[in-house]
Parts: C-alpha cells; structure tokens; sequence
C-alpha cells in the first residue's frame, strides 16, 4: 500500500477530520505545518517524515507506519499532554492496522 493510499483509508475511516483536501493536498499542509488541524499535522508530517519514504507515492508496511508514530504516541501518552490528542493518535493507529487488515483480506480473497 502506498503512503497515498494508507492516508486515504486512514481519512476515510477515523472519526476525527483529519483530512484538509485530498491525501495529496493533506501531506502537504501537514509538513508545512498549515494544516487545519494541528495535532492531525502533526501526526500525518511525522508518519511520513519518519518512514524514510521518498515519495508519497511509495510503498509503507505496517510495521513501517506504526513505528513512526512511536514518539508522537509517547508524547501524547504523558500525563500533561492533551487527552484528545492522545485519542486521535490511538484512533489513527487502530485504522492503520484496518487498512492493512483489510488490505490482507483483500489479497487473500485473490488467491
């Protein structure tokens, strides 16, 4: 799957707004730090940031998407940090494991 398409599900499915435009238009409002929502910026800028990718367009694994978010989820796991912050990364995290399940189903149902 690619960054692109993880964004997408990602957008499509969590129940908080994190989408400022397409998955195009929302990266790039993320990492210039534009974007409406700034904990969603956040996390979105650093998924991307943090997975070595080059292009949005490239592949991300599981492992791969999940593993970047770690500080931002330490972060927000903080006494101190906001409570809804903490919400929404959790949210995100659980639809990166859905697009990826349901990525395995798909694929399974190929064969």
């Amino acid at each position: 799957m690619t960054f692109i398409e993880l964004l997408t599900y990602v957008g499509s499915h969590s129940k908080y707004d994190i989408m400022d435009g397409d998955a195009e238009a929302t990266l790039e409002a993320a990492r210039s730090g534009s974007h409406k929502n700034p904990v969603a910026g956040k996390v979105i800028a650093d998924m991307y940031q943090n997975s070595g990718l080059a292009t949005p367009a490239d592949a991300i694994e599981r492992a791969q998407a999940i593993k970047t978010l770690g500080p931002i989820r330490l972060f927000y796991m903080k006494d101190d940090a906001p409570v809804e912050g903490f919400r929404m990364v959790e949210d995100i995290v659980h639809k990166i494991d859905g697009a990826f399940n349901e990525e395995a189903m798909r694929l399974k149902a190929q064969i």
